[in-house]
C-alpha cells in the first residue's frame, strides 16, 4: 500500500477516528521513526487547529513529519507557502469558512486538506 492509499484508508476508517493531524503524520512512519500508535497519540490534540481553530491539523501533521524526517526550515517554509497559495490559508477556521462558502461539506474538505498535505510533504521529502 502506498502512502496515499494508507492516508485514504485512515480517513475512511469507521472504527477509529483519525483526525487530520494523525491521518497526515501516520503515513510517514518510516521517515519519522514513529510507530502508528505513537504517531496517533502525538497527533491527538492537534485536530481542528489544536481544538481552537488555529493551524490546520493536516498542516501541523505534515510539518511534524517533515521535521522528524530531517527536513529543514526551508522545507517547512516551502510547505507553508505552497499550501497557503493552494488553499488561501493555514488556519482551520479560515479553511473551513472558505469551504462552507463554496458549499463544501466538512468531511470532504478536511479529507482534501489531508490528501494535499501528505502529497506536498512527500514531494518535499523526495527533493
Amino acid at each position: 500500500m502506498d502512502r496515499m492509499e494508507k492516508t485514504r484508508a485512515l480517513r475512511a476508517d469507521r472504527e477509529t477516528h483519525y483526525n487530520c493531524c494523525q491521518a497526515t503524520l501516520i503515513p510517514f512512519e518510516k521517515e519519522t521513526g514513529l510507530d502508528k500508535d505513537t504517531a496517533y497519540r502525538l497527533g491527538a490534540n492537534f485536530a481542528s487547529g489544536m481544538k481552537m481553530g488555529s493551524v490546520c491539523g493536516a498542516v501541523t501533521g505534515a510539518l511534524m513529519a517533515l521535521g522528524l524526517a530531517g527536513a529543514g526550515e526551508e522545507a517547512a517554509r516551502e510547505f507553508k507557502r505552497r499550501f497557503k497559495e493552494e488553499h488561501g490559508a493555514l488556519n482551520c477556521t479560515e479553511l473551513l469558512s472558505a469551504a462552507k462558502e463554496r458549499g463544501e461539506e466538512r468531511k470532504p474538505h478536511c479529507d482534501r486538506m489531508v490528501f494535499d498535505a501528505v502529497a506536498l510533504a512527500e514531494e518535499l521529502l523526495n527533493k
